[in-house]
């Protein structure tokens, strides 16, 4: 098995070398497709000796079809800049590659999340399993706007691999909040194009149900104050995405009145 590993990059300079530094000796290239960041992404990438693409951001699911196409091996190793490879999940993978046969044609595998500086083990974030090394034949990214996936196609073989994802997500809280306040945004948007609604009683309760789901049934307390604080912004992101979804609805019934008018 011969693998490209290929990422997608906008002003990463804080993650990228890091997750570049987890894929040497598991990937027979890599390939970083890089949105014209601002910052010294592409210098650290140049110097760790990578194919180092601009491509413009389309999306993530377009963006992560477009760099697994450049690559050059069947099979995609697909990270995010925020990530790395554990150990263990180094050696799984190494163990496949060194196989006579290979086993499968996508593998899976589990993501842990470093929040504000502790691992999360609760809270509904982890074994948060994705499928990220497939042969390209087999699958391709798949979603709108955001919580994109590789979509397999009926016939492909899965297996799962021993070993975590990293994943070093938030560093602070307003990185956090700022995050809940596009991504709510971009959910809201995709219900709106689905022609859904929102009630009152939904803005209220479904954020208090979202809390006491990821403190309480998910256990976030045992993931001490990171846990509560994950709680409290989810819980928030919820509401922001159902009021946002009602004045998008408000703003649209306003713009046909103006119309009849």
């Amino acid at each position: 098995m011969q693998i490209s590993a290929v990422i997608i990059t906008y002003n990463e300079a804080r993650n990228i070398g890091r997750c570049l530094d987890s894929l040497q000796g598991i990937a027979d290239e890599v390939v970083v497709v890089d949105s014209y960041s601002t910052d010294t992404t592409k210098a650290i990438c140049l110097s760790h000796g990578i194919r180092f693409l601009e491509h413009p951001f389309d999306g993530y699911t377009e963006q992560k079809n477009f760099a697994a196409a450049q690559a050059k091996f069947p099979y995609v190793l697909s990270l995010d800049a925020d990530e790395a490879l554990s150990d263990e999940l180094r050696q799984s993978i190494l163990a496949i590659k060194q196989k006579a046969e290979i086993a499968a044609d996508a593998y899976s595998m589990h993501r842990l999340t470093m929040y504000c500086g502790r691992w999360i083990r609760h809270s509904g974030w982890y074994p948060d399993t994705k499928v990220r090394l497939y042969e390209k034949s087999k699958g391709e990214w798949f979603g709108r706007k955001i919580h994109e996936y590789v979509r397999l196609k009926p016939d492909a073989q899965k297996v799962h691999l021993e070993g975590d994802i990293l994943h070093y997500s938030f560093y602070t809280v307003d990185q956090h909040m700022a995050t809940v306040n596009k991504f709510s945004t971009l959910k809201a948007e995709l219900l709106f194009e689905k022609g859904k609604r929102s009630s009152l009683l939904q803005i209220f309760f479904s954020p208090v149900f979202k809390f006491f789901r990821d403190y309480i049934w998910k256990a976030g307390f045992l993931d001490s104050f990171q846990g509560l604080l994950i709680a409290i912004n989810s819980a928030h992101g919820v509401f922001l995405k159902y009021a946002k979804l009602r004045i998008m609805h408000k703003h649209k019934n306003a713009d046909s009145d103006l119309e009849k008018d």
